[in-house]
């Protein structure tokens, strides 16, 4: 569907889980986290309903997220009900990485072919300290392993925090120069946790690639997202860059968030939306609800304001609560 600034938007990003097995310092605080009751979650016959819906109104591409999707005990459920729905031509998962390996005949089974994996360093000591007890070997042994299972695309997603990881950009490139892996560099979002670190914009770390590495631009599109990519002249990867502060992609954002507890969310920064939930379980026809999602969808903000001293109308939420 065509929001009312002309955007087409065609990709959900839902977060089944507030949950994780790990405690990143800039997602979540190290204790008293206060996650949802079962009953709060959207079901999967519900999930399965909104979905329909969302592919009736132009929705072509889903990502499933968290909290760590694959800590949902009925991850699988939830992802053969999606497979089956018409019109949906591509679901995909971001993950930390470190269920995959007991998962990957099941995700194959189930049309995933791609895979994000969140991972902010190659140091063994410094994932433990901030993840909070992480184990690096084990999700590099499953990113190998994907590699290995043909997963279509396999795609690393490093959130840089000034100070803590910024000295181990040119290590990740270097990874991506030795298997066929996309790595993206994502700045720091000033929500929740992420308000306590300080970022580095993609301009400074395109500035420290270019030092050793010349840079050329990729022209296919790759995935649905918003990353710009280049390659080095050593790739086997792409190299990409998520700058939502520094450049801005509002115009061409093609998404929208559903949360674990069913609330829809039409940009990650506002916390305008509508809660989908009660209304499903206030026994609203489908006709009604696809009226609601495209009438929501269609007002979508034109615009974040994480570089803008505002509170009023702002997410405060973690990022795990939100889906990220």
């Amino acid at each position: 569907m065509i929001d009312k600034i002309g955007r087409e938007i065609e990709y959900l990003r839902l977060s089944i889980t507030d949950r994780c097995n790990l405690r990143c310092q800039y997602c979540m605080s190290e204790r008293n986290m206060n996650f949802l009751p079962r009953e709060e979650l959207l079901t999967f016959e519900e999930i399965k309903r909104v979905v329909k819906i969302f592919s009736k109104i132009g929705i072509k591409k889903i990502r499933l997220t968290g909290g760590e999707p694959l800590v949902r005990r009925n991850f699988f459920d939830i992802l053969e009900n999606i497979s089956s729905v018409e019109g949906i031509e591509e679901i995909n998962l971001t993950t930390n990485g470190l269920l995959l390996g007991e998962n990957f005949e099941s995700l194959l089974k189930n049309k995933v072919k791609k895979i994000n994996i969140s991972l902010d360093t190659l140091n063994p000591v410094l994932y433990n300290e901030i993840t909070r007890g992480g184990s690096l070997d084990k999700v590099l042994k499953n990113i190998f392993k994907a590699i290995e299972l043909g997963i279509e695309r396999v795609k690393i997603n490093i959130v840089l925090i000034k100070g803590k990881n910024d000295n181990e950009i040119m290590d990740f490139v270097k990874f991506s120069e030795t298997y066929p892996i996309d790595i993206r560099f994502i700045e720091l979002m000033p929500i929740g946790e992420g308000k306590n670190f300080t970022s580095i914009s993609n301009d400074e770390v395109i500035k420290i690639i270019q030092k050793e590495r010349e840079l050329f631009p990729v022209n296919e599109k790759i995935g649905s997202g918003p990353a710009k990519y280049f390659k080095s002249g050593f790739s086997k990867g792409n190299i990409g860059f998520i700058a939502p502060l520094s450049h801005n992609f509002c115009d061409k954002c093609n998404r929208i968030r559903l949360t674990p507890d069913g609330f829809l969310k039409l940009c990650l920064h506002w916390n305008k939306g509508i809660d989908l939930k009660n209304i499903i379980r206030n026994g609203i026809t489908d006709e009604e609800l696809e009226n609601i999602i495209f009438n929501s969808i269609y007002s979508k903000p034109e615009h974040h304001s994480m570089d803008e001293d505002i509170e009023e109308n702002i997410d405060k939420r973690k990022m795990n609560q939100i889906g990220g």
